[in-house]
């Protein structure tokens, strides 16, 4: 008997003791999750954070016609809105992570359970709450074991927090919002846009299937990676296996769906390529400063990488594409022409200048190179470091027919690349001041500068009509009024010059008697020579100034044949005036800019200012328009680039310009219609680097067919409604600007006010 009593009382120590452990056990759990709940493992999201979590959301550069043409990011997320997703993707996502997502509130308890039993054997348990728990607050966390569980209570404290905060669509679009598919793509936009060129919205079955199974492994499961093709398709064929289990989708559809290839259209985002990239880095670097300018509300300022700010600026995707596509095209053609000139000439691609200067532009040229940078970095000597230059090295070059691998000395790189022509090309609406385009070189990836906001270079002939304006409004000059071309020499001492001057014309020639309209449409030197004479270079560098030249300008007589550097952004921007009935609109860039939430947060004025009455602007378009009629650009009529014969054949009124520099360095076009003002630069990195003959190095055969070629383009998409209409004339028009009009039969005894002046300067 007493042995059945220790028995019996061995048993009850035994129970008391499993439920005090059992309550020691539950208060411990209670008390970590109370702990963890208090921040005592590490700080715990607030209700602030809940709300707005931080997910380092890319800022997006968003066309005038909706497009988004780049973004800043430091990972590459564009959030979407449930609304915006397809069913067949939900649908999919909780079939194949989560099939109890509608019934649970954060945690699956079934699934939990299962997982402990199992040991975690046939996967964690985690909700697509829990996954997106940690996504936005903790990440992978650590591999020990006692912090992953405390890990994981508090995955399941801000999962709870989250259902509480959020509805289930919502926190599926969260999720979709944070994974990371690789390749640059962070969030199911990104993803959609990067490997299938699309919106979700527009994602089939089978490509929905595909990102969805991706979610296991991103890395492991990358569609974009060869040799892992098949077990990228059997993980989609899985996902269209579990929409069958879940009623998505039929067995016949699987079937169906499950023969068709992994097909992508895949396009890397990044800062080098795609469109507008130039653009984009200029708006880059004005972004640095409306930073600091425009703080929020707390005082801080705006993270351009991180918060999702959207920049509506003026750019048109379309306009950009054909400026792109015209530049490409022309100097394609170009390039060919340069590189057969320069075949067997000495010392090429430079004209004219000592060995001395050619050493010292290379020097230049390796000292701002990456290897040199680099070599510097790991402690090389400057002589090891000019050494290497001339070791061959495996290198990518730049063609026209796309990157080329190479085995090249890196001395004959640079000299390949000291060949290559460069351009920048603006186009803006004369009358808003929004660039609709802007092309700053040929390739950005290689080719970094910008020759459009950055580069200035010297203008030539294009400048000629800042002159006739002030030659017209100071002396009451029309285009039909008369000068005489012949030889003229400005005496040492005028205008502050130090020797005589003597300018000739590019043809060597003289016409005599010549109308302004005729002058200007010849771009005649010693007319513009006389002009300069009669109003003074500080007139002109005045003028200049008004139409938004902010260049330094001497005030020299040579600016009269274009002696001066100034960038394409604001030769369009001056130019543009003339178009606008003489009121200047700076060129602008940005329509308006939102902060995450659709809130304008800048909204830009546009600066406007009179600067010439609106009959002298006329008068300027119309002696423009003599240089596509008759001048240096009329080759706009009947087509022709000096070496190609494109086809043009425009009949609407256009009032253009051409210029090229003394030694063919720099070729200019800028060409207006009523609504859209353009301007190109085409040349050499180098100066000392250019074509020999003005045949091939003038405006009017490397600049201007690039105008020609993008009006084509925008005139043949009626979406652009680019204008074709005549320059509106002022009403009471009181300068005579139709030199052709047949003389009137007048009395003989009468003073002819109706014909043109042939007295130089009315003397």
């Amino acid at each position: 008997m007493a042995t059945k009593k220790a028995n019996t009382n061995d048993f009850s120590e035994y129970k008391r003791k499993f439920w005090q452990l059992f309550a020691y056990g539950f208060l411990g759990v209670i008390l970590l999750f109370l702990f963890a709940s208090w921040g005592f493992f590490g700080k715990m999201p607030s209700f602030d954070d809940l709300e707005n979590p931080d997910s380092n959301v890319a800022t997006e550069i968003i066309s005038s016609d909706g497009v988004v043409i780049g973004k800043f990011f430091k990972e590459n997320r564009t959030p979407v809105k449930y609304e915006e997703l397809p069913q067949h993707l939900v649908k999919a996502l909780v079939a194949t992570e989560d099939e109890r997502f509608y019934e649970h509130s954060g945690i699956d308890a079934k699934g939990t359970l299962r997982a402990v039993v199992r040991l975690g054997r046939d996967g964690g348990a985690s909700t697509l709450t829990q996954q997106l728990a940690k996504n936005l607050f903790h990440g992978e966390g650590s591999k020990f074991i006692l912090f992953r569980v405390i890990q994981k209570v508090k995955e399941w404290i801000i999962a709870i927090r989250l259902e509480r905060q959020y509805t289930k669509q919502e926190i599926i679009a969260l999720y979709l919002n944070q994974v990371d598919f690789v390749n640059g793509a962070v969030g199911i936009r990104s993803a959609a846009k990067i490997y299938m060129n699309k919106e979700p919205k527009d994602l089939t079955i089978e490509e929905g299937a595909l990102f969805v199974g991706m979610l296991k492994n991103p890395s492991l499961y990358n569609p974009n990676r060869k040799k892992r093709a098949q077990l990228v398709l059997d993980r989609r064929n899985t996902v269209l296996g579990q929409m069958v289990k879940n009623g998505v989708i039929s067995e016949s559809k699987k079937a169906e769906l499950s023969k068709l290839p992994v097909k992508l259209d895949f396009r890397p985002e990044s800062h080098s390529e795609g469109s507008a990239t130039y653009f984009r880095e200029y708006l880059r670097d004005y972004m640095k400063k409306w930073v600091k300018d425009h703080l929020k509300e707390d005082g801080t300022e705006y993270d351009l990488y991180r918060d999702g700010l959207k920049i509506y600026t003026t750019i048109d995707s379309k306009m950009q594409q054909y400026a792109e596509e015209a530049v490409y095209e022309h100097l394609k053609n170009l390039q060919k022409e340069f590189f057969e000139g320069k075949k067997d000439q000495e010392n090429a691609p430079f004209v004219d200048i000592t060995p001395e200067q050619t050493q010292q532009i290379m020097m230049q040229a390796m000292k701002n190179s990456e290897r040199w940078r680099k070599m510097d970095l790991n402690g090389k000597t400057k002589e090891e470091i000019i050494k290497s230059f001339d070791v061959p090295a495996k290198m990518k070059i730049f063609t026209y027919e796309g990157e080329k691998d190479t085995l090249m000395k890196p001395t004959d790189s640079i000299i390949y690349y000291k060949h290559m022509l460069q351009t920048g090309m603006m186009a803006m609406e004369p009358r808003s001041g929004h660039i609709k385009a802007w092309v700053g070189g040929v390739n950005y990836k290689y080719f970094q500068y910008d020759h459009v906001g950055q580069g200035a270079r010297q203008v030539g002939s294009t400048f000629k009509p800042f002159l006739y304006a002030t030659a017209i409004e100071q002396l009451g000059m029309s285009p039909c009024d008369s000068i005489i071309d012949s030889y003229f020499t400005m005496p040492k001492g005028k205008w502050g010059i130090d020797a005589d001057w003597s300018p000739k014309n590019s043809d060597g020639n003289y016409r005599g008697t010549i109308t302004l309209q005729k002058a200007l449409a010849n771009s005649v030197n010693t007319v513009s020579a006389k002009l300069i004479d009669r109003v003074g270079p500080k007139a002109v560098v005045a003028m200049a100034k008004e139409l938004g030249v902010t260049s330094d300008i001497p005030e020299q007589p040579s600016i009269a044949l274009g002696a001066v550097d100034i960038t394409v952004e604001q030769m369009v921007g001056a130019m543009s005036t003339f178009a606008n009935q003489g009121v200047y609109v700076k060129p602008t860039f940005i329509i308006k800019i939102e902060d995450k939430n659709g809130v304008v947060i800048d909204q830009p004025v546009p600066v406007t200012k009179d600067v010439v009455n609106k009959d002298v602007a006329y008068a300027v378009v119309k002696l423009m328009e003599g240089v596509t009629q008759s001048g240096t650009g009329s080759r706009l009529k009947w087509g022709g680039a000096g070496f190609r014969n494109y086809d043009y054949s425009f009949g609407n009124p256009i009032a253009g310009k051409t210029g090229t520099s003394q030694n063919n360095s720099d070729g200019w076009f800028i060409g207006m219609v009523p609504n859209l003002a353009t301007g190109i630069w085409v040349g050499n990195e180098d100066r000392a680097a250019h074509f020999k003959s003005t045949h091939y190095g003038q405006g009017a055969t490397t600049a201007l067919p690039i105008w020609g070629i993008f009006m084509k383009k925008c005139y043949a998409d009626s979406d652009l409604d680019v204008s074709k209409e005549p320059f509106e004339k002022p009403d009471d028009l009181k300068i005579k600007v139709d030199c052709w009009t047949p003389k009137k039969v007048v009395d003989s005894t009468a003073v002819p006010t109706d014909e043109p002046s042939m007295d130089e300067f009315g003397l």
